[in-house]
């Protein structure tokens, strides 16, 4: 039991393996590098917050999923493919190509669906606790 405690503080899941998937948003470049076992397997255009908006900088695990997701907040719009990190800050796919590379968003993650549609399985696949997302500057 204390070796599960001390586990977890330290960011292991039961297995005793730190995040096997990791996606990793550097605001600054506008992408987003996604990492398993250590070794790069997609670098992503992104588009994050724009002017007046923002996307909190951190580190979380997703909490939830959802293959389609409905925006509330922003008149219904369509998150396709959506990874939930930060109450309702996602991941999540977008049609607005055009905007990949630099701030567009109300503080989402956006990339081409495509992408989107890889991350989601990807995470889905490895599962929520081996999975961490980062956002830097």
């Amino acid at each position: 039991m204390l070796a599960a405690c001390l586990a977890m503080l330290l960011g292991f899941n039961a297995q005793g393996v730190a995040a096997s998937l990791v996606a990793k948003v550097d605001l600054s470049s506008q992408t987003m590098t996604v990492t398993k076992h250590g070794r790069v397997i997609y670098r992503w255009k992104v588009s994050t917050a724009r002017q007046g908006y923002v996307t909190p900088r951190g580190s979380w695990r997703p909490t939830r999923l959802h293959r389609m997701w409905y925006s509330r907040k922003y008149d219904m719009s369509p998150m396709p493919y959506s990874v939930f990190y930060h109450g309702g800050y996602a991941i999540h796919g977008t049609g607005s190509v055009k905007q990949l590379g630099r701030p567009a968003s109300h503080g989402c993650v956006r990339l081409k669906t495509a992408n989107a549609a890889r991350f989601y399985s990807l995470v889905k696949q490895v599962g929520r606790s081996n999975t961490r997302i980062v956002v830097v500057n």
